[in-house]
């Protein structure tokens, strides 16, 4: 039991609070990719990105493992955004920083995703069953190399105190 609930309902639970911050940080892409201001969506992804993270700490564990180190790199990484969102305004270098953090962020929870697509998915499961294989490398680079690109257009394109 975890937060008085089985250990399947937990994790169900996890899934739709990690899927629910990746829907929601694409909607902050694409409003940073239009240059809008943030609005209400950019905190709820943040809340649930964080929470994501938290939640993913409770799981029965037996020292330090690949996901914990994500998850502490993507709680630093959230508080960066967090100090550059609301205490910094996006204003001068901070809209930069906010950007490739909570870009950041995001990927973490990607990457993560499509680690455990393949491994809980049966028919990606077939073709990368340790993780190891050609097919896993390619999906993961084709993740990064789209983050790297949307993070650069976004830093150019996002200056929310503009018109």
């Amino acid at each position: 039991m975890i937060l008085g609930l089985s250990l399947k309902t937990f994790t169900l639970f996890h899934v739709a609070i990690s899927l629910i911050g990746i829907a929601s940080g694409g909607v902050v892409v694409i409003r940073m990719m239009g240059s809008h201001r943030l609005g209400g969506t950019n905190l709820f992804f943040l809340i649930t990105t964080i929470a994501t993270s938290l939640t993913g700490f409770l799981f029965p564990f037996n020292g330090i493992s690949p996901a914990i180190i994500v998850g502490m790199i993507s709680l630093g990484v959230l508080a960066v955004a967090l100090a550059a969102r609301y205490i910094g305004y996006l204003d001068g270098p901070w809209r930069w920083i906010y950007v490739i953090s909570a870009m950041t962020a995001l990927y973490f929870n990607v990457f993560v995703a499509v680690v455990q697509a393949f491994a809980k998915i049966g028919p990606l499961h077939q073709f990368a069953p340790t993780r190891s294989e050609p097919l896993f490398a390619v999906v993961q680079g084709i993740v990064l190399l789209s983050f790297i690109v949307l993070g650069y257009q976004a830093v150019k394109r996002f200056h929310p105190g503009r018109g």
